[in-house]
């Protein structure tokens, strides 16, 4: 079928405003009763945010990865995030502005500089289990936050202990001020740019914005920079094809980008896969006996299973710049095209019982490109995605090999929303044994 006009795919007829809150409220549910009644090609309406297409067809999918960055824009699809991470991330950018920021930042994500963050996270993560108290019920999610933000700004930062403190408070109180349920339903109703412009948003930032220039600042007068390996003095060091250094301001975007993307997202994954584990003890057993041999496949097993199962984003954005097909809806420019990593993950043809969490799977058939996307996928996929998955090898080896856990309550944790990811109900409750 080819559409001659531009037409959008059948949605609720809910009014917008009810739409915006089942997806504030319950975002799985919805999503899931849509796919349902409508298909894999579906409309959604959200404040502020538009129209929304979502898709969890593999085939949709590889057309917007694989398709011309020029007319799928995430940039603009990426405004939600613009009060946190300013206006000079690469997540806010577009077209040649955000391949050269690409470029800049890739170098410190390379497989082997980022090795070399192996040491750090493993002797955190020891230092971290050698605090949790014996026979009670403990909640991960606030400790694997505190181990991933620990790790991300000695990796990003390359600072001694006592700024390490400042900048953990500094972040700490910043997402809680500008990523509390309150602020961020103030995002959805409000739009980011005004929100942005809000005066509570502006104190929320200061400290923060504060402390980051002052670091900055004394990183470019460091003797030894061009020695040094954490991002930041990377990122000081890097020249725009120009010859130009990054700005202050677009250093402390980037930085904010990297501290709060790197920390929060694997802290909820790490969560998810001990949450997982714990329920299904034979699994658990088998990753231990694995870890402690020294062997990794299973590892890397569970970790794709538990971002497949329990993906961290429910889906990623593009704006539409012009007129695109797709499912046979031929789509007007300004519409948003959601890959809806949930639904996709949860395809019975490609995932059989998708609902069990099954690392097997992992080892029966590889991650497929665009049926496995927890990361996003094409140019803009996510560029932490290597260290994310190589800081949970990390930590996890250092939790199953040197731990007894054991799950608090027998009942499985829902999935519940946590500003704009997906984090169990109970905080990942456990009891080491």
């Amino acid at each position: 079928m080819t559409a001659a006009t531009p037409a959008l795919p059948p949605g609720p007829r809910l009014p917008r405003a009810v739409q915006t809150l089942r997806w504030i409220a319950r975002p799985m549910r919805f999503m899931t009763e849509c796919r349902e009644r409508y298909g894999d090609v579906f409309t959604v309406k959200i404040a502020q945010e538009g129209i929304w297409v979502l898709l969890s067809d593999p085939d949709h999918v590889k057309q917007v990865f694989t398709g011309d960055p020029g007319v799928f824009h995430a940039g603009e699809a990426n405004e939600i995030l613009l009060p946190l991470v300013g206006h000079h991330s690469v997540l806010l950018l577009d077209d040649a502005r955000h391949m050269r920021q690409r470029k800049l930042l890739l170098p410190p994500f390379h497989g082997k500089r980022m090795e070399r963050y192996g040491e750090l996270m493993r002797d955190v993560a020891r230092a971290e289990v050698e605090r949790w108290p014996h026979g009670e019920a403990l909640q991960l999610q606030p400790r694997m936050q505190a181990l991933t933000l620990e790790v991300i700004i000695r990796a990003v930062l390359g600072v001694d202990e006592d700024r390490v403190e400042q900048h953990r408070a500094s972040l700490k109180g910043l997402l809680e001020e500008v990523m509390a349920p309150l602020p961020a339903a103030l995002i959805v109703l409000l739009g980011p740019r005004r929100f942005s412009r809000l005066p509570m948003v502006r104190r929320a930032l200061a400290p923060s914005n504060a402390l980051l220039h002052d670091e900055i600042a004394r990183r470019r007068e460091e003797p030894d920079l061009a020695e040094r390996q954490d991002i930041l003095s990377l990122l000081v060091q890097a020249r725009h094809e120009d010859g130009s250094p990054m700005g202050d301001d677009e250093l402390r975007d980037e930085l904010v980008t990297l501290l709060v993307a790197g920390h929060e997202t694997t802290a909820t994954a790490l969560s998810w896969a001990i949450e997982r584990l714990v329920r299904h003890p034979e699994k658990l057993a088998r990753l231990r006996e694995e870890v402690l041999a020294g062997e990794d496949a299973y590892l890397d097993a569970v970790i794709k299973e538990t971002l497949r199962l329990r993906p961290v984003l429910p889906l990623v954005v593009r704006m539409l710049t012009e007129p695109v097909e797709i499912g046979g809806h031929l789509l007007p420019a300004g519409v948003r095209v959601a890959p809806c990593i949930y639904l996709v993950h949860r395809n019975e043809d490609v995932y059989p019982d998708p609902h069990a969490f099954r690392p097997e799977r992992f080892l029966e058939q590889p991650a497929g490109t665009y049926t496995w996307i927890p990361f996003g996928g094409g140019v803009r996929r996510c560029l932490g995605a290597s260290f994310a998955q190589f800081e949970m090898k990390q930590v996890l080896s250092a939790m199953v090999g040197g731990l007894d856990l054991k799950p608090s309550q027998p009942e499985s944790e829902r999935v519940r929303r946590r500003q704009i990811t997906l984090a169990p109900s109970r905080g990942g409750e456990v009891v080491v044994a």
